[in-house]
């Protein structure tokens, strides 16, 4: 893909879903509430559960564009780390925070400032406090290494032009031991490009599709293990919505750098931790982190 295409194609899914949180953000005024940024059976606010959608904001709801629950999926634990990778809106990050309680942390991550001002708006209405949305694209994350616990997504990774990037990315602010759960689009192995290209376009989710065998192989090239890819729905002939699940290892040469350094300082929750910076206090690197172990 050349570089024009690649700047081309991400201008237009910036634009298609700057116009979905316009489209939300000037509806809320409506008598009615924001409507849908899109009505699919297959993707959007239904695949989630009625109580989920009840608890949070409804212009949260209504920008939803995924094609899953990734937070669900993801089995989150109280006081996780969570990085939501295109995180839009906010739902997947809003429900992260809920289900990782006021010890943990959500990030969301976002191209499109649009949306990072809808999520930032429904965080509010939420009352949320344990989360944060950060402008960046998902092939270079705002983050530092080894502090997350958990990587979700949901239906971006198949808009993205550099796919072992942003595999290579999760990996990297991932902890050794950490794991992704993410709700994309992945094709059939028998499906050529040109197959993919004629049953949708890039900006719907269906062109940018990897296939089956290229999700595992992306997804180890980038040193994942334990990966498993389930189907869950079709969402066009020979293309489904589906779950992937993976694991960082626990072990290696990231793993022995994460344990020596930790939020910005060196012997994490130790009485001899110092900050990686000298400029600033062990205190001060930990509460720029983010750290979900601050004293």
């Amino acid at each position: 893909m050349s570089e024009q295409t690649t700047t081309d194609l991400r201008e237009t899914v910036r634009r298609r879903y700057a116009a979905a949180a316009v489209k939300v953000t000037e509806g809320s005024a409506a008598c009615c509430g924001p409507e849908p940024a899109e009505v699919d059976q297959n993707f959007g606010s239904a695949l989630y559960a009625a109580d989920e959608r009840d608890a949070l904001p409804a212009e949260a709801v209504a920008a939803s564009l995924g094609c899953g629950n990734p937070a669900a999926v993801a089995e989150l634990r109280e006081g996780e780390r969570v990085l939501d990778l295109g995180s839009g809106g906010g739902i997947d990050v809003l429900l992260s925070a809920r289900r990782v309680g006021p010890t943990g942390r959500a990030y969301g991550v976002d191209m499109t400032d649009e949306m990072l001002a809808l999520a930032l708006a429904n965080a509010a209405k939420a009352g949320a406090t344990n989360v944060e949305f950060l402008k960046g694209t998902i092939e270079a994350v705002p983050l530092p290494a080894n502090t997350i616990d958990v990587v979700i997504s949901n239906c971006v990774i198949n808009l993205s032009t550099d796919k072992p990037a942003v595999f290579a990315e999760a990996f990297r602010v991932l902890r050794p031991g950490g794991r992704i759960g993410v709700s994309d689009v992945v094709a059939d192995d028998t499906l050529t490009t040109e197959q993919r290209a004629e049953r949708g376009d890039y900006v719907g989710c269906i062109a940018g599709a990897l296939s089956f065998a290229e999700y595992r192989a992306g997804l180890e090239a980038a040193g994942f293990t334990d990966i498993e890819i389930t189907p869950t729905h079709p969402v066009a002939d020979g293309m489904h919505s589906a779950i992937v699940r993976a694991t960082k290892p626990a072990t290696g040469p990231d793993a022995s750098a994460a344990n020596d350094s930790c939020c910005g300082v060196t012997s994490c929750c130790t009485p001899a931790e110092l900050a990686t910076d000298p400029s600033i206090t062990a205190s001060e690197a930990k509460s720029t982190a983010g750290c979900a172990c601050q004293d």
